[in-house]
């Protein structure tokens, strides 16, 4: 099945909600990185929130997240934009421990407790959107969720979950973001943070063969749910030869004449979907003979 999210109101449009499905979005993050089974659970847990926080923009916006903390995976990195286009990176992909005490895979080790959450939101204005928090737990959905109520100011459950196959393939792969809305009674939200505790974690969800629709069930209940929006989702990276040029060319000409008469030519790789970029040496001339234009 194809991953998708929900945009959807509840609770008389009181509450805003969003469900995603992102198995093979976080497969396929997994895939490009050669992550490990920790890792993996970061990484995946990371793009498919952020995969729900570009839902939340319009047009062309595009949103960037960086969780650097002091664990081994070091910084994480990924973007995404309103059409369910997302990608994302870990800088040390080769992360594993063994389960923490509750049997999960140990996120908070692999990221580390003490750091910093950013988040850039490039909604084609002049100055760009960032807000910042510090790093509560490593478990990435309860930073998430730190960061709407004191970065945005919205009262926010997130949650993700990733489960991975033995041969270190993603199983199950999804999440949800809960926002209450301005006005919404004492009784609404004490509702819903029991429904939300009492659900079995996302993943297992997920593997059992639970929709996007039926988790938003699961919490709401079935009368509800008012679905707005449904947005496939996939792993999109924006990188090209012609990036990799453009790059080329705002370089300083010293370094550029260097490439070509040392190096006679140049490689580079993205660091998110991992395609190397292979430019000759007759091609280095003609970028710069198109800089001297």
């Amino acid at each position: 099945m194809k991953d998708y999210l929900l945009k959807a109101t509840a609770c008389n449009g009181s509450v805003r909600a969003y469900a995603i499905q992102s198995t093979e979005l976080a497969e396929e993050a997994r895939r490009r990185q050669d992550t490990w089974a920790t890792a993996t659970a970061a990484l995946g847990r990371t793009i498919t929130i952020v995969a729900m926080m570009g839902a939340m923009l319009k047009g062309e916006d595009k949103i960037t997240i960086k969780i650097e903390g002091d664990g081994p995976t070091g910084p994480i990195v990924a973007d995404a934009n309103a059409k369910g286009e997302a990608r994302a990176y870990i800088t040390n992909p080769h992360v594993d421990f063994d389960l923490n005490k509750r049997g999960k895979l140990d996120v908070s080790r692999a990221v580390g407790t003490n750091g910093y959450l950013s988040v850039v939101k490039d909604l084609g204005l002049k100055e760009h959107f960032t807000g910042q928090i510090p790093i509560v737990s490593g478990e990435i959905s309860e930073d998430f969720t730190y960061y709407f109520a004191s970065s945005e100011q919205i009262p926010t459950s997130v949650g993700a979950g990733v489960l991975v196959n033995p041969d270190q393939s993603v199983l199950a792969a999804g999440g949800f973001i809960i926002q209450v809305m301005p006005g919404t009674s004492d009784e609404t939200i004490d509702y819903l943070e029991k429904r939300i505790t009492s659900i079995p974690a996302i993943s297992a969800l997920i593997e059992a063969g639970k929709k996007p629709e039926d988790i938003l069930i699961d919490i709401f209940g079935e009368e509800d749910v008012n679905i707005l929006d449904k947005v496939p989702v996939a792993f999109v990276c924006t990188c090209s030869i012609e990036r990799i040029k453009n790059a080329i060319m705002s370089l300083a000409d010293e370094e550029l004449t260097k490439m070509i008469e040392i190096d006679e030519g140049a490689e580079a790789t993205c660091h998110f979907c991992n395609e190397q970029y292979v430019i000759t040496k007759d091609e280095l001339i003609e970028i710069k003979q198109s800089k001297e234009k």
